[in-house]
């Protein structure tokens, strides 16, 4: 069975088209196509609560292409998603109608706790928990950050809440680079975001934690000290967390030029990637601090909510596409 998912988030819109198929009693997914698109959908969003016309232009221009791209490789089911930037805006049926006149289904405005256990079935779809371990999946988007804690029997518990790269950028980091007050404010909301989620996820009882999505796959690449963006070695490499906060702290600091240089950064990354690295690392203190030294490594992942979107096609027992 081929199927197509669509992760619209904040900041990008992402494709994957994949074949499915069941594999020691679960599904497993093989590559057809994989693309990501950067569209800064949320623009704007966190002032105005409006999506804006430039960004849903932006955003329409890649789905005209992944529509294409879905028709030309025969998938026999498609599945679109939205996250954050679509549940906060006060005209998203500009967006859903645009989706359905361009892929013939209608988007999923997903909650932020579907969103967290979408993630933490991809997450896991390539990395599984082990008997015993308490595995902590974090999806660090352009609007919101979801916090998921599970184990070998899914997920108990998650929780998602409005800190991503593009909000906090929009809402904190205004200079070139930030200044320092900018950075502890932004650092505060940061910290007063995680008792939040302290409150529902269980930070203290994991044992490993595996971090998703572009923002944490750039600063990893930037701690490995790549010469371009490669996601075979991106995806699965463990560092120590002293190095990941390093490499965050760097960026943070870089000015626009020199992050724009980087040769492993995404064009669409430049503006956003120092909030996405600041609150990353103050994630990683945090969990560092919680389980008393226990977790002293993070785990990068390419394989995120697309995955989990793509994951979910696959037809129950019964099912006539089966």
């Amino acid at each position: 069975m081929r199927v197509a998912a669509i992760d619209c988030g904040t900041n990008s819109i992402r494709l994957l088209i994949a074949d499915i198929a069941e594999h020691g009693g679960s599904p497993r997914l093989t590559d057809v196509v994989r693309l990501m698109r950067v569209v800064r959908l949320g623009q704007g969003v966190d002032a105005t609560g409006r999506l804006a016309p430039a960004a849903l232009e932006r955003t329409f221009a890649a789905l005209d292409e992944y529509a294409e791209l879905i028709r030309a490789h025969r998938a026999d089911a498609v599945r679109f998603v939205a996250t954050s930037a679509t549940r906060d805006a006060s005209n998203r049926e500009d967006f859903v109608d645009g989706v359905r006149a361009r892929l013939g289904v209608e988007p999923e405005v997903v909650a932020g706790e579907e969103e967290a256990q979408l993630s933490f079935a991809g997450a896991v779809s390539v990395f599984p928990p082990l008997a015993g371990e308490k595995v902590l999946v974090v999806d660090l988007g352009g609007g919101s950050t979801e916090f998921v804690v599970g184990g070998a029997g899914g997920v108990e518990a998650a929780l998602s809440v409005d800190m991503g790269c593009v909000r906090f950028t929009e809402r904190f980091l205004h200079d070139d680079p930030p200044t320092p007050q900018q950075v502890a404010a932004a650092e505060a909301e940061a910290e007063r975001l995680l008792d939040e989620v302290e409150r529902t996820v269980p930070l203290h009882a994991a044992t490993r934690v595996i971090g998703v999505a572009g923002s944490i796959t750039t600063v990893t690449a930037h701690a490995l000290d790549l010469n371009e963006y490669r996601s075979s070695e991106i995806d699965g490499a463990e560092l120590p967390i002293r190095l990941v906060e390093a490499a965050a702290a760097e960026l943070l600091s870089f000015p626009r030029e020199r992050r724009a240089g980087l040769p492993f950064m995404h064009p669409g990354r430049v503006d956003v990637i120092g909030a996405g690295a600041l609150i990353w690392r103050t994630i990683l203190r945090r969990l560092e601090d919680r389980t008393r030294g226990g977790i002293t490594t993070a785990l990068a992942s390419e394989h995120d909510i697309l995955d989990g979107i793509a994951l979910g096609l696959f037809p129950a027992p019964g099912d006539p596409l089966q």
